[in-house]
């Protein structure tokens, strides 16, 4: 359905025709690496050959490979495919895109999360044309390789082995697509702000970790980073990549055998390694089976370290934060029926060994239900998520930089939001942010009272002067739609101001510290 007024844009790889919406001019499925097939296969990104007639970029591609099962599976892409290295573009439908474009927007890129095994760019709940025109920036959402495809490591020697890492080295490399493309759709490639969530969000400090993507981006947004969970060492890795390469008919050193395998036969060994991992004295690693490892040259620490000692760029601005009940959707969906008290003496034991006591003293005085998933549930979301968080954006004060604390503390009124995890009706779960950062309602098939409608156009406007400045507070070049929301102040997260946090809830209001005593208390632990 191409007409005349499609936008076409001409990027360094050759032009591409994109379409036009109501709200944005949205690109869907441009190519910023080659295909990762056949030899491809665990190897680093490589550049995309180039084309002379316009790309079709009106439809979306297919996402990365992953296996649609499984307690957290979130609904399933349409399609899925090993060649899936695209990512989509969303300009403002008021940015003229035929002429050669002047506008210099900041540009917003987003990484999804979903555990490093799912997830996808193209899911209608990321759709990026709202954001794009409520707070005038450029967004680009990316797709990574997932799971065995993107994170397996059979050894150290890139030419005889897979070493893992590729999704990230993905995420960088369509990082670098936007510095050498985006002025092209009106954005300013020195204006990039990096925001994520869950996975996402670990990514994103990793790439504030990186040497190598220091300079692709300025500001970032760590939502629900799950601190806590290490990443895997090398040892590790190697353990996951040996069962996994059991369950072929290849050995470890024979890359060749590897990458002849079909990709149904390494998605059937990626889903059967993944569940044998759980080592029971690193209990923590059942949330996060495939995902980055600490490989020493591209990742040198775990994220937790680096951000305590300083060092990751730490000069740049931060927003920062967690839903209030991050824990819900790990204990709930870990455990179908009740928890007893001695059952959950023993689960917390696994985690916490020599500290349970001083845990469970801690938590079950003030945890009295006979069901005591609500106790490991707010466990798991001070722990994992929200005190860590605290540490880490205190130790950012220490190396001068500057961060906003959130806490999302609004339970969404449409449980068609959660796809069938009932347990979350009544929660704001992990993820409970997003319809309302993407303010994606009229897509994504669910709906928002009017009270919602504003507090995601509030949330959007945040982010959006964030992306604009590097402050969330600075109304200058936004657009009318966002000065009209009359955003609240948010002071930035520092002892002079009392440890402000923003509570994003119908209300929003700031209020002082979150949850300070429990989270001075695991500070006091060090078991993070």
């Amino acid at each position: 359905h191409t007409h005349t007024g499609d936008p076409v844009v001409l990027t360094h790889s050759g032009p591409v025709r994109g379409l036009t919406l109501d709200k944005a001019h949205v690109f869907f499925g441009i190519p910023y690496a080659a295909p990762p097939v056949g030899p491809k296969r665990w190897a680093a990104p490589r550049p995309v050959s180039r084309w002379t007639q316009p790309y079709d970029a009106t439809f979306p591609r297919a996402a990365c490979m992953q296996a649609c099962a499984g307690e957290f599976s979130e609904a399933c892409p349409h399609k899925v495919s090993e060649d899936c290295l695209y990512l989509n573009v969303y300009v403002p439908v008021r940015v003229r895109l035929s002429v050669k474009t002047a506008a210099q927007l900041p540009v917003m890129v987003w990484i999804h999360g979903g555990d490093f095994i799912a997830g996808s760019a193209s899911k209608p709940l990321y759709d990026g044309r709202f954001i794009s025109n409520y707070s005038n920036t450029v967004v680009v959402n990316v797709e990574y390789r997932l799971g065995a495809f993107g994170f397996l490591v059979t050894g150290i020697d890139p030419e005889r082995s897979a070493v893992g890492n590729y999704g990230i080295l993905d995420q960088q490399a369509a990082l670098r697509w936007v510095q050498t493309n985006i002025a092209a759709f009106g954005g300013d490639p020195k204006k990039v702000t990096l925001f994520g969530e869950s996975a996402g969000a670990q990514s994103v400090c990793l790439h504030l970790m990186m040497k190598s993507s220091e300079a692709l981006f300025r500001h970032a947004t760590i939502q629900s980073q799950p601190f806590s969970i290490p990443l895997k060492t090398r040892w590790d890795a190697m353990k996951l990549g040996r069962n996994f390469v059991k369950q072929t008919n290849c050995s470890a050193s024979d890359l060749q055998c590897l990458r002849s395998l079909s990709t149904h036969t390494v998605l059937q060994a990626q889903v059967q390694a993944g569940s044998k991992i759980i080592n029971p004295f690193r209990f923590l690693e059942m949330f996060e089976t495939w995902g980055p490892h600490v490989d020493g040259a591209l990742i040198t620490e775990q994220p937790i370290t680096a951000f305590q000692q300083g060092h990751w760029q730490s000069y740049k601005p931060v927003i920062m934060g967690t839903t209030s009940e991050e824990g819900v959707i790990f204990i709930y969906g870990a455990f179908n029926c009740s928890v007893s008290v001695l059952e959950s003496i023993v689960y917390t034991t696994a985690i916490f060994k020599q500290h349970t006591l001083k845990v469970l003293q801690k938590y079950l005085t003030v945890y009295r239900k006979a069901d005591k998933r609500t106790m490991l549930s707010q466990i798991v979301t001070d722990f994992i998520f929200l005190c860590p968080a605290r540490r880490a954006a205190r130790a950012v004060l220490r190396t001068g930089g500057a961060v906003w604390m959130y806490v999302f503390d609004h339970t969404p009124s449409d449980h068609k939001i959660w796809a069938g995890l009932t347990f979350c009706y009544d929660h704001a779960c992990h993820g409970a942010e997003l319809p309302f950062l993407f303010d994606s309602a009229p897509v994504a098939n669910f709906s928002f009272t009017p009270q919602e409608s504003r507090l995601a156009d509030r949330t959007v406007c945040y982010w959006g002067a964030f992306a604009h400045s590097g402050d969330p507070n600075v109304r200058r070049r936004l657009t009318e739609f966002c000065r009209n929301q009359r955003l609240a102040p948010w002071p930035r997260y520092r002892p002079e101001e009392r440890w402000p946090v923003l509570n994003l809830t119908l209300q929003s209001h700031l209020q002082h510290g979150n949850r300070d005593h429990f989270c001075d208390f695991w500070d006091q632990l060090d078991v993070y």
